[in-house]
């Protein structure tokens, strides 16, 4: 069932000692891996100050690319919870893409989604990316 919901695009939960394993030298100082998902080569790595997306790449996976959201830029979140048949889990995260977070009204936004298995509890995720969220604006619209 793993590797079909992998193929489906759906994330598989990872421990972290191996997410630590693959992805630890890439860590900053001070930073700590919190949980992780694999899809097939590819994966996504919560931390305690952002979010990794590790894009494997080439026939062997052995070049990789890095991108990071960082959590004090995350300003909404949805949630799309699994159907009873066949359908899976979303979410969507809406980040500020600039660096300085101000009041300037010119403030450029990206989104990206995470595709789960239905059978995930998607409700953990949610919950914690959503009160991050709340927060960030909180701190941002005080300024």
């Amino acid at each position: 069932m793993g590797l079909f919901n992998a193929f489906a695009g759906n994330l598989q939960q990872v421990s972290n000692d191996q997410l630590m394993q693959q992805y630890g030298p890439f860590l900053f100082s001070g930073e700590q891996i919190t949980n992780g998902y694999q899809l097939i080569r590819d994966a996504v790595v919560f931390t305690n100050m952002r979010i990794i997306f590790i894009d494997k790449q080439g026939a062997t996976g052995a070049k990789a690319r890095y991108k990071t959201i960082h959590l004090d830029s995350i300003v909404d979140v949805e949630v799309e919870t699994a159907g009873a048949i066949a359908d899976d889990s979303e979410i969507n995260i809406t980040y500020l893409k600039d660096v300085y977070q101000r009041k300037t009204g010119a403030e450029t936004l990206g989104e990206v989604t995470f595709e789960f298995p239905r059978k995930f509890d998607i409700a953990p995720v949610y919950r914690y990316l959503g009160e991050l969220a709340m927060a960030n604006r909180q701190r941002i619209n005080a300024k």
